[in-house]
Protein backbone atom coordinates (compact mmCIF):
# COMPACT_ATOMS: atom_id res chain seq x y z
CA UNK A 1 0.00 0.00 0.00
CA UNK A 2 1.20 3.17 -0.53
CA UNK A 3 1.07 6.44 1.09
CA UNK A 4 0.37 10.18 -0.31
CA UNK A 5 3.04 12.42 0.94
CA UNK A 6 1.43 15.51 1.96
CA UNK A 7 3.04 18.51 -0.09
CA UNK A 8 4.42 21.55 1.97
CA UNK A 9 3.93 25.09 1.80
CA UNK A 10 7.40 25.48 0.05
CA UNK A 11 6.72 22.67 -2.32
CA UNK A 12 3.62 24.03 -3.45
CA UNK A 13 4.88 27.54 -3.33
CA UNK A 14 7.57 26.89 -6.06
CA UNK A 15 5.15 25.09 -8.11
CA UNK A 16 2.44 27.98 -7.98
CA UNK A 17 5.15 30.35 -8.50
CA UNK A 18 6.76 28.36 -12.08
CA UNK A 19 3.06 28.55 -13.54
CA UNK A 20 3.21 32.22 -12.68
CA UNK A 21 6.96 32.61 -14.17
CA UNK A 22 7.32 30.01 -16.78
CA UNK A 23 6.55 32.24 -19.84
CA UNK A 24 8.73 34.97 -18.77
CA UNK A 25 11.90 32.71 -18.44
CA UNK A 26 14.18 32.93 -21.49
CA UNK A 27 14.39 29.89 -23.69
CA UNK A 28 13.34 28.69 -27.04
CA UNK A 29 10.23 26.19 -27.31
CA UNK A 30 12.12 23.20 -27.08
CA UNK A 31 13.47 24.69 -23.91
CA UNK A 32 10.25 25.58 -22.67
CA UNK A 33 9.34 21.84 -22.62
CA UNK A 34 12.36 20.84 -20.82
CA UNK A 35 11.62 23.27 -18.24
CA UNK A 36 8.22 22.29 -17.42
CA UNK A 37 9.46 18.22 -17.56
CA UNK A 38 11.81 19.57 -14.68
CA UNK A 39 8.77 20.98 -12.88
CA UNK A 40 6.80 18.09 -12.86
CA UNK A 41 9.94 16.22 -11.75
CA UNK A 42 10.70 18.32 -8.75
CA UNK A 43 6.52 17.69 -7.83
CA UNK A 44 6.95 14.40 -7.96
CA UNK A 45 10.42 14.16 -6.13
CA UNK A 46 9.77 16.83 -3.53
CA UNK A 47 12.04 18.77 -1.70
CA UNK A 48 14.80 16.48 0.01
CA UNK A 49 14.12 15.62 3.21
CA UNK A 50 16.29 12.88 6.08
CA UNK A 51 14.46 9.76 5.10
CA UNK A 52 16.39 10.29 1.85
CA UNK A 53 20.21 8.19 2.85
CA UNK A 54 22.61 11.27 0.85
CA UNK A 55 19.81 14.38 2.66
CA UNK A 56 20.14 12.31 6.62
CA UNK A 57 22.25 15.77 7.99
CA UNK A 58 20.53 18.39 5.68
CA UNK A 59 16.22 18.49 5.92
CA UNK A 60 15.48 20.73 3.29
CA UNK A 61 11.54 19.67 3.84
CA UNK A 62 12.19 20.91 7.34
CA UNK A 63 14.24 23.51 7.02
CA UNK A 64 12.87 25.45 3.77
CA UNK A 65 9.61 26.97 4.63
CA UNK A 66 8.54 28.79 1.71
CA UNK A 67 9.05 29.86 -1.80
CA UNK A 68 10.35 33.30 -2.11
CA UNK A 69 9.30 35.49 -5.01
CA UNK A 70 11.28 34.49 -8.76
CA UNK A 71 13.96 36.86 -9.72
CA UNK A 72 13.40 37.09 -13.88
CA UNK A 73 15.48 40.16 -15.43
CA UNK A 74 17.04 42.72 -13.40
CA UNK A 75 16.86 46.56 -13.13
CA UNK A 76 18.73 46.70 -10.13
CA UNK A 77 20.85 50.49 -10.74
CA UNK A 78 24.30 49.45 -9.90
CA UNK A 79 27.95 50.52 -10.34
CA UNK A 80 31.66 49.70 -11.42
CA UNK A 81 32.24 50.60 -7.85
CA UNK A 82 29.19 48.86 -6.43
CA UNK A 83 30.66 45.52 -8.28
CA UNK A 84 33.61 46.16 -6.40
CA UNK A 85 32.73 47.15 -3.04
CA UNK A 86 30.45 43.43 -2.99
CA UNK A 87 33.51 41.28 -4.15
CA UNK A 88 35.81 42.48 -1.53
CA UNK A 89 39.29 40.68 -1.91
CA UNK A 90 38.43 39.27 -5.11
CA UNK A 91 37.94 42.30 -7.11
CA UNK A 92 41.56 42.40 -6.75
CA UNK A 93 42.06 40.09 -9.03
CA UNK A 94 43.79 41.10 -12.42
CA UNK A 95 40.59 38.86 -14.30
CA UNK A 96 38.05 38.78 -17.08
CA UNK A 97 34.88 39.44 -15.07
CA UNK A 98 31.51 38.52 -16.05
CA UNK A 99 28.89 40.01 -14.03
CA UNK A 100 25.20 38.60 -12.99
CA UNK A 101 22.91 40.51 -10.81
CA UNK A 102 20.09 38.72 -8.94
CA UNK A 103 20.14 36.00 -11.62
CA UNK A 104 20.80 38.08 -14.58
CA UNK A 105 23.84 39.16 -16.81
CA UNK A 106 24.64 42.58 -16.95
CA UNK A 107 26.68 43.45 -19.65
CA UNK A 108 27.85 46.82 -18.56
CA UNK A 109 29.48 45.60 -15.56
CA UNK A 110 31.42 42.91 -17.49
CA UNK A 111 34.86 42.84 -18.54
CA UNK A 112 34.47 42.57 -22.81
CA UNK A 113 32.75 39.12 -23.74
CA UNK A 114 35.36 38.58 -27.51
CA UNK A 115 38.80 36.95 -25.90
CA UNK A 116 41.32 34.92 -28.21
CA UNK A 117 40.19 31.58 -27.23
CA UNK A 118 37.66 31.90 -25.28
CA UNK A 119 33.88 31.93 -26.64
CA UNK A 120 31.54 33.60 -23.72
CA UNK A 121 27.77 34.02 -23.80
CA UNK A 122 24.76 34.62 -21.69
CA UNK A 123 23.02 31.59 -20.92
CA UNK A 124 19.49 33.83 -21.45
CA UNK A 125 20.56 34.59 -24.99
CA UNK A 126 21.87 30.69 -25.49
CA UNK A 127 18.51 29.18 -24.11
CA UNK A 128 16.24 31.73 -26.48
CA UNK A 129 18.22 30.64 -29.76
CA UNK A 130 17.81 27.14 -29.83
CA UNK A 131 21.16 26.25 -31.07
CA UNK A 132 22.69 23.09 -31.14
CA UNK A 133 24.04 23.86 -27.55
CA UNK A 134 20.67 23.96 -25.80
CA UNK A 135 20.26 20.44 -25.32
CA UNK A 136 23.59 19.94 -23.47
CA UNK A 137 22.50 22.52 -21.13
CA UNK A 138 19.11 21.79 -20.39
CA UNK A 139 19.86 18.08 -19.83
CA UNK A 140 18.95 16.09 -16.86
CA UNK A 141 20.31 13.00 -17.40
CA UNK A 142 23.36 13.15 -15.60
CA UNK A 143 21.19 13.44 -12.33
CA UNK A 144 17.78 13.26 -13.39
CA UNK A 145 17.13 11.85 -9.98
CA UNK A 146 18.05 14.85 -8.21
CA UNK A 147 15.42 17.50 -6.84
CA UNK A 148 18.02 20.55 -6.77
CA UNK A 149 19.08 20.58 -9.78
CA UNK A 150 15.25 19.68 -11.76
CA UNK A 151 14.43 22.90 -9.77
CA UNK A 152 17.25 24.63 -11.54
CA UNK A 153 16.37 23.26 -14.59
CA UNK A 154 13.14 24.58 -14.74
CA UNK A 155 13.81 28.20 -13.01
CA UNK A 156 17.38 28.85 -14.30
CA UNK A 157 17.19 32.80 -15.62
CA UNK A 158 21.00 33.20 -16.70
CA UNK A 159 24.75 32.41 -15.99
CA UNK A 160 27.64 31.88 -18.22
CA UNK A 161 28.65 29.73 -21.24
CA UNK A 162 32.34 29.99 -22.06
CA UNK A 163 33.78 27.18 -24.81
CA UNK A 164 37.70 27.59 -23.96
CA UNK A 165 39.16 26.45 -27.58
CA UNK A 166 41.37 23.59 -27.78
CA UNK A 167 45.22 24.43 -27.10
CA UNK A 168 44.22 28.03 -25.77
CA UNK A 169 46.00 29.04 -22.68
CA UNK A 170 43.93 31.86 -20.87
CA UNK A 171 46.49 33.87 -18.60
CA UNK A 172 43.86 35.90 -16.40
CA UNK A 173 41.15 33.94 -14.24
CA UNK A 174 37.45 34.11 -15.42
CA UNK A 175 35.57 35.56 -12.74
CA UNK A 176 31.96 34.91 -12.84
CA UNK A 177 30.39 37.19 -10.55
CA UNK A 178 26.96 36.57 -8.71
CA UNK A 179 25.57 39.56 -6.73
CA UNK A 180 22.72 39.80 -4.84
CA UNK A 181 21.05 43.02 -4.61
CA UNK A 182 18.22 45.05 -3.55
CA UNK A 183 16.02 45.48 -0.39
CA UNK A 184 13.14 42.06 -1.66
CA UNK A 185 14.22 39.03 -1.29
CA UNK A 186 13.63 36.34 -3.87
CA UNK A 187 14.42 33.17 -5.43
CA UNK A 188 17.30 33.23 -8.10
CA UNK A 189 18.46 30.17 -9.97
CA UNK A 190 21.40 30.17 -12.25
CA UNK A 191 24.03 27.85 -14.53
CA UNK A 192 27.45 28.19 -16.08
CA UNK A 193 28.35 26.16 -18.50
CA UNK A 194 32.15 25.46 -19.47
CA UNK A 195 33.71 23.48 -22.23
CA UNK A 196 37.61 23.51 -22.18
CA UNK A 197 38.82 22.04 -24.71
CA UNK A 198 41.70 19.13 -25.26
CA UNK A 199 44.96 20.95 -24.34
CA UNK A 200 43.62 24.11 -22.96
CA UNK A 201 44.48 25.84 -19.88
CA UNK A 202 41.84 27.89 -18.03
CA UNK A 203 41.08 29.23 -14.49
CA UNK A 204 37.48 29.91 -13.15
CA UNK A 205 36.19 31.53 -9.68
CA UNK A 206 32.75 32.07 -8.99
CA UNK A 207 31.83 34.05 -6.38
CA UNK A 208 28.50 34.63 -4.95
CA UNK A 209 28.46 37.66 -2.82
CA UNK A 210 26.18 40.35 -1.75
CA UNK A 211 26.02 43.97 -2.14
CA UNK A 212 25.28 46.14 1.11
CA UNK A 213 22.08 46.90 2.37
CA UNK A 214 20.88 43.28 0.24
CA UNK A 215 18.09 41.92 1.98
CA UNK A 216 18.63 39.57 4.65
CA UNK A 217 16.87 36.67 3.37
CA UNK A 218 17.22 34.96 0.10
CA UNK A 219 17.47 31.89 -1.82
CA UNK A 220 19.69 30.50 -4.87
CA UNK A 221 19.73 27.43 -6.83
CA UNK A 222 23.31 27.14 -8.62
CA UNK A 223 24.72 24.83 -10.40
CA UNK A 224 27.92 24.35 -12.79
CA UNK A 225 28.55 21.87 -15.82
CA UNK A 226 32.30 21.19 -16.68
CA UNK A 227 34.01 19.46 -19.24
CA UNK A 228 37.72 19.24 -19.20
CA UNK A 229 38.82 18.10 -22.45
CA UNK A 230 42.18 15.39 -22.96
CA UNK A 231 45.10 16.49 -21.42
CA UNK A 232 43.44 19.89 -20.32
CA UNK A 233 43.92 21.61 -16.97
CA UNK A 234 41.65 23.78 -15.45
CA UNK A 235 41.42 25.19 -11.90
CA UNK A 236 38.13 26.01 -10.24
CA UNK A 237 37.51 28.34 -7.12
CA UNK A 238 33.86 28.70 -5.73
CA UNK A 239 33.77 31.68 -2.87
CA UNK A 240 30.23 31.73 -1.42
CA UNK A 241 30.66 34.60 1.34
CA UNK A 242 27.22 36.37 1.76
CA UNK A 243 25.71 38.25 4.90
CA UNK A 244 22.07 37.57 5.47
CA UNK A 245 21.04 35.81 9.01
CA UNK A 246 18.01 33.97 5.95
CA UNK A 247 20.51 33.07 3.25
CA UNK A 248 19.62 29.12 1.87
CA UNK A 249 21.78 28.51 -0.96
CA UNK A 250 21.96 25.09 -3.02
CA UNK A 251 24.74 24.51 -5.17
CA UNK A 252 25.77 21.84 -7.91
CA UNK A 253 29.12 20.89 -9.42
CA UNK A 254 28.82 18.44 -12.64
CA UNK A 255 32.52 18.00 -13.64
CA UNK A 256 33.46 15.14 -16.47
CA UNK A 257 37.15 14.50 -16.87
CA UNK A 258 38.89 13.94 -19.91
CA UNK A 259 41.95 11.48 -20.63
CA UNK A 260 45.27 13.22 -18.88
CA UNK A 261 42.95 16.26 -17.62
CA UNK A 262 43.85 17.91 -14.58
CA UNK A 263 41.37 19.48 -12.86
CA UNK A 264 41.38 21.41 -9.05
CA UNK A 265 38.60 22.59 -7.49
CA UNK A 266 38.24 24.32 -3.92
CA UNK A 267 35.10 25.80 -2.29
CA UNK A 268 35.37 28.57 0.58
CA UNK A 269 31.15 28.95 1.93
CA UNK A 270 30.68 31.25 5.10
CA UNK A 271 27.94 33.89 6.38
CA UNK A 272 24.60 31.78 4.63
CA UNK A 273 22.52 30.27 6.93
CA UNK A 274 21.64 27.02 4.72
CA UNK A 275 24.30 26.06 2.26
CA UNK A 276 24.22 22.60 0.42
CA UNK A 277 27.51 22.27 -2.01
CA UNK A 278 26.89 19.10 -3.88
CA UNK A 279 29.73 18.47 -6.09
CA UNK A 280 29.72 15.16 -8.79
CA UNK A 281 32.94 14.18 -11.09
CA UNK A 282 33.30 11.39 -13.84
CA UNK A 283 36.45 10.50 -14.90
CA UNK A 284 35.85 9.34 -18.66
CA UNK A 285 39.42 9.34 -19.48
CA UNK A 286 42.24 7.19 -18.26
CA UNK A 287 45.26 9.08 -16.00
CA UNK A 288 42.82 12.23 -15.35
CA UNK A 289 43.54 13.86 -12.20
CA UNK A 290 41.14 15.28 -9.60
CA UNK A 291 41.91 17.67 -6.47
CA UNK A 292 39.28 18.86 -4.37
CA UNK A 293 39.31 20.48 -1.18
CA UNK A 294 37.17 23.28 0.53
CA UNK A 295 36.56 25.36 3.60
CA UNK A 296 33.62 26.26 5.48
CA UNK A 297 33.38 28.40 8.02
CA UNK A 298 29.69 28.69 10.33
CA UNK A 299 28.22 30.27 13.84
CA UNK A 300 25.64 30.76 15.32
CA UNK A 301 23.09 28.55 13.80
CA UNK A 302 24.55 28.55 10.39
CA UNK A 303 24.10 24.30 8.94
CA UNK A 304 27.37 24.39 5.80
CA UNK A 305 26.56 20.51 4.00
CA UNK A 306 29.28 19.50 1.32
CA UNK A 307 28.56 16.44 -0.09
CA UNK A 308 30.77 14.50 -2.90
CA UNK A 309 30.29 11.76 -5.13
CA UNK A 310 33.72 10.74 -7.20
CA UNK A 311 33.09 8.24 -9.41
CA UNK A 312 36.27 6.18 -11.13
CA UNK A 313 34.99 4.59 -14.05
CA UNK A 314 38.27 4.59 -15.87
CA UNK A 315 41.86 2.93 -15.13
CA UNK A 316 45.11 4.80 -13.56
CA UNK A 317 43.29 7.89 -12.33
CA UNK A 318 44.09 9.55 -9.21
CA UNK A 319 41.75 11.96 -6.36
CA UNK A 320 42.47 13.59 -3.77
CA UNK A 321 39.78 15.43 -1.71
CA UNK A 322 40.70 17.41 1.57
CA UNK A 323 37.52 19.61 3.63
CA UNK A 324 38.20 21.52 6.32
CA UNK A 325 35.41 23.26 8.77
CA UNK A 326 35.19 25.97 11.41
CA UNK A 327 32.20 25.77 13.72
CA UNK A 328 31.35 27.88 16.43
CA UNK A 329 27.94 28.75 18.63
CA UNK A 330 25.47 26.12 17.85
CA UNK A 331 26.77 26.03 13.82
CA UNK A 332 26.06 22.30 12.19
CA UNK A 333 28.93 21.40 9.72
CA UNK A 334 27.98 18.26 7.43
CA UNK A 335 30.91 16.61 5.36
CA UNK A 336 29.39 13.44 2.89
CA UNK A 337 32.21 11.90 0.78
CA UNK A 338 31.65 9.05 -1.41
CA UNK A 339 34.28 7.43 -3.76
CA UNK A 340 33.14 4.76 -6.18
CA UNK A 341 35.99 2.80 -8.03
CA UNK A 342 33.90 0.50 -10.84
CA UNK A 343 35.37 -2.90 -11.57
CA UNK A 344 37.18 -1.44 -14.62
CA UNK A 345 38.84 0.94 -12.67
CA UNK A 346 42.18 -0.58 -11.95
CA UNK A 347 45.15 1.16 -10.89
CA UNK A 348 43.05 4.16 -9.05
CA UNK A 349 44.62 5.82 -6.15
CA UNK A 350 42.11 7.79 -4.61
CA UNK A 351 42.87 9.75 -0.72
CA UNK A 352 40.03 11.41 0.79
CA UNK A 353 40.29 13.58 4.39
CA UNK A 354 37.54 15.57 6.33
CA UNK A 355 38.60 17.71 9.47
CA UNK A 356 36.82 19.76 11.43
CA UNK A 357 37.70 22.63 14.27
CA UNK A 358 35.23 22.67 17.31
CA UNK A 359 35.05 26.28 18.82
CA UNK A 360 32.24 25.71 20.99
CA UNK A 361 30.96 22.53 22.57
CA UNK A 362 26.91 23.34 21.19
CA UNK A 363 29.28 23.10 18.08
CA UNK A 364 28.35 19.70 15.61
CA UNK A 365 30.39 18.51 12.65
CA UNK A 366 28.98 15.62 11.04
CA UNK A 367 31.36 13.39 9.00
CA UNK A 368 30.65 10.19 6.56
CA UNK A 369 33.44 8.90 4.42
CA UNK A 370 32.68 6.41 2.10
CA UNK A 371 34.40 3.58 -0.57
CA UNK A 372 33.37 1.82 -2.79
CA UNK A 373 35.40 -0.36 -4.68
CA UNK A 374 35.05 -2.86 -7.07
CA UNK A 375 38.03 -3.64 -8.88
CA UNK A 376 41.28 -5.06 -6.52
CA UNK A 377 44.47 -3.22 -8.09
CA UNK A 378 43.70 -0.06 -5.75
CA UNK A 379 45.07 2.17 -3.45
CA UNK A 380 42.60 4.06 -1.47
CA UNK A 381 41.43 5.87 1.58
CA UNK A 382 40.05 8.08 4.14
CA UNK A 383 39.43 9.37 7.25
CA UNK A 384 37.93 11.88 9.48
CA UNK A 385 39.46 14.19 12.69
CA UNK A 386 37.38 16.22 14.80
CA UNK A 387 38.64 18.68 17.66
CA UNK A 388 39.09 21.83 19.67
CA UNK A 389 41.73 24.49 19.54
CA UNK A 390 44.58 23.21 21.43
CA UNK A 391 45.26 24.39 24.71
CA UNK A 392 48.78 23.71 24.95
CA UNK A 393 49.39 25.51 21.83
CA UNK A 394 47.22 28.40 23.22
CA UNK A 395 49.01 28.40 26.70
CA UNK A 396 52.53 28.60 24.11
CA UNK A 397 51.36 31.76 22.55
CA UNK A 398 50.22 33.08 26.06
CA UNK A 399 53.52 32.59 27.07
CA UNK A 400 55.20 34.00 24.19
CA UNK A 401 52.90 37.78 24.70
CA UNK A 402 50.39 36.63 22.05
CA UNK A 403 46.95 37.79 23.10
CA UNK A 404 44.14 34.82 23.41
CA UNK A 405 42.39 36.50 20.55
CA UNK A 406 45.28 36.83 18.13
CA UNK A 407 46.75 33.72 19.21
CA UNK A 408 42.81 31.93 18.05
CA UNK A 409 43.20 33.68 15.08
CA UNK A 410 46.37 32.46 14.09
CA UNK A 411 45.83 28.89 14.80
CA UNK A 412 42.65 28.40 13.36
CA UNK A 413 44.64 30.17 9.96
CA UNK A 414 46.75 27.43 10.32
CA UNK A 415 44.14 25.02 10.29
CA UNK A 416 42.49 25.88 7.65
CA UNK A 417 45.62 27.06 5.66
CA UNK A 418 46.72 23.27 4.32
CA UNK A 419 43.11 23.53 2.80
CA UNK A 420 43.58 26.67 0.73
CA UNK A 421 47.45 26.22 -0.17
CA UNK A 422 46.17 23.75 -2.73
CA UNK A 423 45.29 26.53 -4.61
CA UNK A 424 47.68 27.68 -7.16
CA UNK A 425 46.94 30.86 -7.88
CA UNK A 426 48.80 33.00 -5.07
CA UNK A 427 46.39 36.25 -5.28
CA UNK A 428 43.04 34.24 -5.63
CA UNK A 429 44.30 32.43 -2.40
CA UNK A 430 45.27 35.37 -0.24
CA UNK A 431 41.92 36.56 -1.16
CA UNK A 432 40.20 33.60 0.43
CA UNK A 433 42.80 33.70 3.41
CA UNK A 434 41.32 38.08 3.61
CA UNK A 435 37.71 36.56 3.47
CA UNK A 436 38.22 34.01 6.55
CA UNK A 437 40.31 36.28 8.55
CA UNK A 438 37.12 39.32 8.25
CA UNK A 439 35.02 36.42 9.14
CA UNK A 440 37.30 35.79 11.96
CA UNK A 441 37.49 39.31 13.46
CA UNK A 442 33.02 39.28 13.06
CA UNK A 443 33.30 37.06 16.77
Amino acid sequence: MSVAVMKTKAELSFAENFDQVHEQLPGSPAVKRARQMAADRFAELGLPHRRIEEWKYTDLRASVKDALPVRVGDATQMTIADVIVALGPLAKLDAHRMVLVNGAYRKELSSPDQLAGLELEDLASVLASGSEHTEGLISLTARDADAVLALNTAYMTDGAVARVQAGARLEKPLLIAHLRAGREPGFTAHRNVIEVGPKASVQIIEAFVSLPGAASEGQSNAATQITVGDEAKVAHVKCTVDTGEGITQLSNWMIRLGREADYSGFQLTQGVSLARNQIFVAFDGEDAKLDLSGVFLARGREHIDTTLVVDHAVPSCESRELFKGVLDDQSRGVFQGKIIVQQIAQKTDGKQMSQGLLLSPDAEFDSKPELEIFADDVACGHGATCTELDKDLMFYCGSRGIPPDIARGLLIESFIGEAVEKVENQPTAEAIMEFARGWLAKK
